[in-house]
């Protein structure tokens, strides 16, 4: 399938992020999706995912995902750099993390899996 559709579906993915909209969010993940954060752990299934994007939006409720630019690469996956910014509700402090993001796309646009590595693990 073509890198382009895959791209606009990770752009649509950082969208509904930077809206905190989890029901948008939630329906665009397969119910065996893995997603993996080095910042967070890993979370297997849509329910766990979701419950950890809840839980995420509740400590950062300002949060904010910035990406210049989307890559296509293999297995029908986008990658892109982030900076994320937000305040940590539970530390009071603002926050400032760089990453890369990896989503894996099912042929129907769902979301198999997500890769967060931080900055170290990919340089």
């Amino acid at each position: 399938m073509n890198s382009k559709l895959y791209i606009e579906w990770a752009k649509q993915y950082v969208a509904l992020s930077n809206k905190h909209d989890l029901k948008g969010l939630e329906v665009m993940f397969l119910g065996s999706a893995i997603y993996h954060s080095d910042y967070f752990g890993e979370y297997k299934g849509s329910v766990a995912i979701r419950e950890m994007m809840t839980s995420f939006f509740a400590r950062y409720s300002d949060a904010h995902w910035e990406v210049t630019d989307y890559r296509g690469i293999e297995e029908n996956g986008v990658e892109f750099d982030f900076l994320m910014t937000g305040t940590d509700a539970a530390a009071g402090e603002s926050v400032r993390r760089r990453g890369r993001e990896c989503i894996y796309f099912e042929p129907d646009g769902l979301i198999s899996r997500i890769h967060v590595y931080k900055p170290d693990e990919y340089q």
